[in-house]
């Protein structure tokens, strides 16, 4: 279970990114972009093919970000020039990218044939390069030793991979963070509030629109590129249902942390992504569920989501307003006695 909940947290960190660029279109630009299931093959793909290639893993996962941007900004220039339901500009690029990722990934082979995967199991990644540097530290024994001395007889391998990603969606994060509280990031926040005020103030919402989409799926190119390392492979449907894991972490995250303030929310959002990575391998290990129940898995992870914080809320407001209806009868109450009492001494 130990060894199982690990794995769950690692590959929640690497959603944690993909997460965030939900959590910039759909929260921040209130802009219900469907571009995420393409773009994330985009960035597997990218980054797998130019691997293969024989490229260097970190200049091949950089590139299949900059995919991932061209991607978004194609999704905005739909909406902004083109004139095109927000909706229906991201499921048009969405089915544009499904042919794109299939030339893309068929660059890999001598044929130039498409293919709709690219397996990366004896290829250098990002993780099998750092983590040479760091099975020299010693970390990994140290660390194997102290569980074990706990009790835990199945220890993890290695935790190189979870430091490296901590330590990336941490920087991300943070510079998330800070974009948001600048004067073009503060003016896409206001983009998604009201446009008409924005634009009152001479802004170009069309091309906040557009910068803020490219962001939001450079992050989730960027989030499938290290997928596919992660998992040895590259596979055209890899992105299917990507959107409602996105947005299954943001409201996951948002219902248990809150959305006070950016940084609290990036926060809400990173953890949620990883609670889900967690439930999601919970409820495999429930025995009448296998690997083809994964997407109603899913669904239903999504639909708690959505439904319990809306029954909580509703409990708290019926009891908010009970306490409320007793604190007036109480001063009524005290008010009719104060005057009895006044009654009875005159």
């Amino acid at each position: 279970m130990f060894t199982a909940m690990f794995g769950s947290v690692e590959q929640g960190i690497i959603y944690a990114i993909m997460a965030l660029g939900v959590y910039l279109t759909f929260r921040v630009l209130d802009f219900p972009d469907l571009t995420v299931d393409g773009s994330f093959v985009t960035g597997a793909g990218t980054a797998a093919m130019m691997i293969v290639l024989g490229y260097n893993p970190i200049l091949a996962t950089l590139v299949a970000t900059v995919a991932g941007f061209i991607a978004g900004c194609m999704t905005g220039i739909l909406h902004t020039k083109g004139k095109i339901n927000p909706l229906l500009a991201g499921i048009l690029m969405m089915i544009a990218l499904y042919s794109i990722n299939l030339r893309i990934m068929g660059l890999s082979s001598d044929t130039g044939v498409t293919r709709p995967n690219i397996p990366l199991l004896n290829s250098e990644t990002v993780f099998s390069t750092f983590g040479s540097f760091w099975n020299n530290l010693g970390i990994d024994s140290a660390i194997t030793n102290v569980l074990k001395s706990m009790g835990l007889a199945s220890v993890p391998t290695t935790w190189g991979v979870l430091i490296l990603m901590l330590v990336v969606t941490t920087i991300i994060k943070l510079v998330v963070d800070w974009f948001l509280k600048t004067e073009i990031g503060l003016a896409i926040r206001a983009t998604g509030d009201n446009k008409r005020m924005i634009r009152s103030f001479s802004a170009n919402t069309d091309s906040l629109v557009i910068l803020g989409l490219g962001i939001s799926n450079g992050m989730v190119a960027l989030s499938g590129a290290l997928i596919a390392q992660y998992t040895k492979f590259a596979d055209v449907g890899l992105g299917i249902g990507m959107i409602v894991v996105g947005l299954a972490s943001v409201i996951i995250g948002e219902a248990i942390f809150g959305t006070k303030s950016i940084v609290r929310v990036t926060f809400a959002v990173i953890a949620g992504a990883i609670i889900y990575r967690m439930i999601y391998a919970l409820a495999l290990r429930v025995k009448w569920l296998d690997s083809g129940d994964m997407k109603l898995i899913t669904a239903v992870i999504v639909i708690l989501a959505l439904v319990i914080p809306q029954i909580v809320g509703k409990y708290k407001e019926k009891k908010r307003k009970a306490k409320r209806l007793e604190e007036r009868l109480a001063l009524q109450q005290a008010k009719v006695d104060i005057e009895q009492g006044g009654k009875s001494l005159a």
